[in-house]
């Protein structure tokens, strides 16, 4: 886990615009937080926060312009999960979509985890999204999430593959419509 005790990071925080220029989904860990990371001394690029999954951040994480390079930078640097007490609503929308978990806890615990972390960077933390809870040695914090959401992210679904699983459905409706119907080739 690795603590980022920001609150209000924006989007183009996350990833700059400049890095916005490309339409592939991978290739953006290199430049996450870039802006901060320049300047020296950042948190996660410090060695006992090396391959950390989980991000545990500041309140209104996520806020901004709606750029889904943001999930996609985090996901690509090695996040599987962003811990926080709010996130932006499209920047969740976004994590979700991109296979990103965006875990909503209340204040007090995120400041325990952020604590947790700072006074032993090799604490371990998981979140859980089968249990639905984010737990380490001592404590198991609960938290909800969309049902959809959390389907999408235990399949390993996007919205694509989701419309792909009834490939067989779409088929068969396509043999049995009418021809003088407008069609796609």
């Amino acid at each position: 886990m690795a603590p980022l005790d920001l609150a209000d990071v924006d989007t183009d925080q996350i990833i700059p615009k400049q890095f916005l220029k490309r339409v592939e989904r991978t290739g953006y860990g290199p430049y996450l937080f870039y802006d901060w990371r320049a300047r020296g001394g950042f948190v996660l690029d410090r060695p006992e926060y090396a391959g950390a999954t989980v991000l545990v951040a500041g309140a209104n994480f996520g806020c901004g312009s709606s750029r889904e390079h943001a999930p996609w930078a985090l996901r690509d640097f090695g996040f599987q999960a962003i811990i926080a007490p709010s996130f932006a609503d499209i920047f969740r929308a976004n994590c979700y979509k991109t296979g990103l978990l965006a875990v909503t806890l209340p204040d007090s615990q995120v400041r325990h985890l952020i604590d947790l972390v700072n006074e032993d960077p090799s604490v371990e933390v998981t979140a859980d999204l089968e249990r639905q809870v984010v737990r380490g040695e001592g404590f198991e914090y609960p938290f909800v999430i969309d049902l959809f959401a959390r389907e999408m992210l235990l399949q390993g679904l996007d919205e694509i593959a989701l419309v792909e699983r009834h490939d067989a459905d779409i088929s068969a409706y396509e043999k049995r419509r009418a021809e003088w119907l407008p069609a796609v080739r």
